[in-house]
């Protein structure tokens, strides 16, 4: 019980400043609190994940909404709930699909550039506020710019009880984080707009909160503006999962008496967001700082969840009058110290120093989403990790590999010292699934080899590395022992997985009769070629590299 009204007391304040980001009254925030939860605390295969507003969704939803309608509009409203019923519907059928695996197309480096880029986004949306100053829609630079060159018009009162909530909640979380820092400003805030009648100085406040719960409803329909939202529900839809399962695996580590199951809880989001459609409620997604702190509080079933969605309902139907003046300027700060921690710092520096090219990755997703917009970084990032796919996997690693003496392990001829390394035989060890993209790499390395070793007449190639062959590599493999043969070369496989036999097999490569020897070990394929005895060539031949 005590989690869950923790969390409540957070998602109160949270949910306000999330709905405003989303270019929503503050109002939609609470009632994203309450029947998502809900749903989610019965479907939800996490025990502590705390389903609710977010800062990045709140952003996706400005960015794709705001293209279509004005914000605070009855039509950007109605888009925004519409939203959550589409993105609901894309996660429910992938869940029943079973399509959870769609999610891993984005690695980690293009989920870190995206998010660190989005926190940068949010912040600077947040200068409006924060300076109490009308700014124009933009790419983040150019709302930058004309907040710079707008600084004189600062309201200095909005600007005072901004920084000042930004400070109190940095101060509240390093030293005493377990109180409730948003609802601590929120409170002061109201009462000191109140008490100092700061409306009057220009101070922009929340006003009027409607009470009560929302009606059901579905939201209205429309094909043309579906279709418009289309691509803004399949982003938020993917981003919103991940987030979730990301939070929900990092939490479940610590506990060992549950398991997460992926394409349930795309059933549980995707079902969190449909309901909350019909309740007002804006496209909901797993929050970690949330989490966090439902689990440290001792979250151990999806009630704590249900706990927190009563304690809003309750601020709804008896509190909302006493949110009249909040100003926006503490929201914003709300926020703002939020996202803060979005900001991936220590995967870049950990990139830079491990990985340089998932750190040009990072950038590269980062730059994207700064100065095209979310939706172009986004897919940007995707592109760009397909991409990597395609490029490493069509340049995989072929070892080398010479006897450690007086055994009959056989190691990498870079890697250690001292090998034994025959002058007729070449050993390579194939690190990659064969197929047709890296066919043409892998053949020039296996005739690079053969050049530079002018004596080799046996080729054993190590296949306990490669887990798949396509059809493709089968006619290479049948071109390249017939092209060796006319060189008296022979190739002899070794560690063959059963598939891969099967394949061969089928196609007349590894039988009694067919072109290749096989040996269960490569010590085995060595004794098997010392046994038959040195080829007699009347004629050295000199093999040169194939380019």
């Amino acid at each position: 019980m005590a989690a869950g009204l923790t969390v409540g007391v957070m998602l109160i304040p949270q949910g306000m400043a999330y709905a405003m980001l989303a270019g929503l009254p503050p109002i939609y925030g609470l009632y994203a609190a309450t029947i998502p939860l809900i749903v989610y605390a019965f479907l939800g295969t996490s025990r502590q994940l705390s389903v609710g507003p977010g800062a990045m969704v709140a952003i996706l939803i400005a960015s794709g909404v705001g293209g279509i309608a004005s914000q605070g509009t009855t039509e950007y409203i109605q888009l925004a709930l519409l939203l959550a019923l589409m993105i609901g519907s894309i996660q429910l059928l992938m869940g029943v699909l079973r399509m959870g695996f769609i999610v891993n197309f984005l690695s980690h480096p293009v989920i870190a550039g995206f998010t660190s880029a989005v926190a940068i986004i949010i912040a600077i949306n947040q200068l409006k506020y924060l300076l109490g100053i009308s700014l124009s829609r933009g790419m983040f630079h150019e709302v930058l710019i004309e907040a710079f060159t707008r600084f004189s018009e600062t309201n200095w009162i909005t600007f005072l009880i901004g920084i000042s909530g930004i400070s109190i909640l940095i101060l509240i979380n390093r030293f005493v984080n377990k109180l409730p820092g948003p609802l601590i400003i929120v409170a002061l805030s109201i009462l000191i707009v109140w008490a100092l009648g700061l409306i009057n100085s220009g101070v922009e406040i929340v006003g009027d909160i409607p009470s009560g719960l929302p009606l059901i409803s579905i939201p209205h329909i429309d094909q043309g503006s579906m279709v418009s939202l289309l691509p803004i529900a399949f982003t938020i839809a993917f981003i919103g999962f991940m987030q979730s399962i990301a939070v929900a695996k990092a939490i479940q580590k610590k506990h060992k008496n549950y398991t997460i199951v992926a394409n349930n809880e795309l059933i549980a989001l995707g079902m969190a967001n449909i309901l909350g459609s019909m309740f007002k409620a804006f496209p909901v997604t797993g929050g970690l700082s949330r989490s966090a702190v439902n689990d440290q509080s001792g979250a151990k079933s999806g009630m704590a969840s249900i706990i927190s969605a009563l304690l809003v309902i309750v601020v709804l139907l008896f509190f909302t009058p006493y949110f009249y003046y909040l100003p926006k300027a503490i929201l914003a700060a709300i926020i703002m110290v939020a996202i803060y921690g979005l900001i991936d710092f220590k995967e870049a520096r950990h990139l830079w120093r491990t990985d340089k090219t998932d750190f040009g990755l990072f950038i590269a997703t980062a730059l994207a989403t700064l100065f095209m917009g979310i939706e172009e970084g986004i897919g940007t990032g995707v592109v760009l990790s397909l991409i990597m796919v395609v490029y490493r996997s069509s340049f995989p690693h072929i070892a080398e590999l010479g006897q450690i003496p007086d055994s009959t392990q056989y190691r990498n001829v870079k890697r250690f010292d001292d090998l034994i390394d025959r002058n007729d035989t070449i050993i390579l060890r194939i690190d990659a699934r064969l197929y047709f993209a890296n066919l043409n790499f892998i053949k020039e390395t296996i005739y690079a080899k053969l050049a530079n070793k002018k004596g080799a007449r046996y080729l054993i190639l190590d296949a306990s590395a490669i887990s798949g062959i396509d059809s493709s590599s089968v006619h290479m493999l049948r071109e390249l022992q017939e092209d060796l043969k006319k060189r008296n070369i022979s190739i002899h496989f070794v560690d063959v997985k059963g598939p891969i036999r099967d394949i061969l097999k089928k196609n007349e490569l590894l039988t009694e009769k067919g072109p290749f020897s096989y040996a269960l070990t490569i010590d085995d394929a060595v004794k098997q070629i010392a046994e038959k005895g040195r080829l007699d060539f009347n004629v050295p031949y000199v093999f040169e590299s194939q380019n």
